[in-house]
């Protein structure tokens, strides 16, 4: 009598799609070839039919490994401090402190907050007082507003100290000036 096959976890197959994913970047398998292996992976239900997938892919030696995992981690200290540099020199938004509740930004003259970008719809987004907080509303613009790098979906909170962006026009909202 033999046994059934040990059905895949979900660890199993994540470490067959990461072994596809490494050998794809390094370009030891085609796009056509990747597409059609992950596809199988998600389909496999066995561990063998995920050990399959990869086996005829060659070992990754440990300086190749040791190698590709310091080029990541300079790429990605790299990414940090071009993006701490580039903070400081973001222009500020200061929040308003008048009575006002509402305050739109756009492109259009009839805005609060002119933008002459074209990246920038006519009337882009606004910012809306709610009690004591600031809220962000995007108002169907073209490219998006975005908050710490996220789009907007719906209403967002703006505190001091959040990237705004309105297309490619990016904020550092500074706290209300008294």
């Amino acid at each position: 009598m033999s046994s059934p096959p040990v059905r895949a976890s979900d660890g199993d197959r994540d470490r067959a799609l990461s072994e596809l994913r490494d050998r794809a970047a390094e370009g030891r398998l085609s796009m056509e070839t990747f597409v059609g292996r992950v596809d199988m992976a998600l389909r496999a239900r066995s561990r063998s039919e995920l050990d399959e997938l990869i086996a005829d892919l060659p070992h990754r030696g440990r300086w190749r490994r040791r190698i590709t995992d310091a080029v990541s981690s300079v790429s990605d200290l790299t990414r940090r401090v071009e993006s701490a540099w580039r903070r400081p020199r973001m222009p500020r938004l200061a929040l308003p402190t008048d009575g006002r509740t509402r305050y739109v930004v756009g492109r259009g003259s009839g805005c609060d907050l002119v933008l002459a970008d074209l990246t920038v719809s006519r009337v882009h987004a606004e910012l809306r007082r709610d009690d004591d907080a600031w809220m962000l509303v995007d108002l169907g613009s073209m490219n998006g507003t975005r908050l710490n790098g996220w789009r907007l979906v719906g209403p967002a909170k703006v505190r001091a100290g959040d990237e705004v962006a309105f297309g490619d026009c990016v904020f550092l909202v500074s706290a209300p000036v008294v």
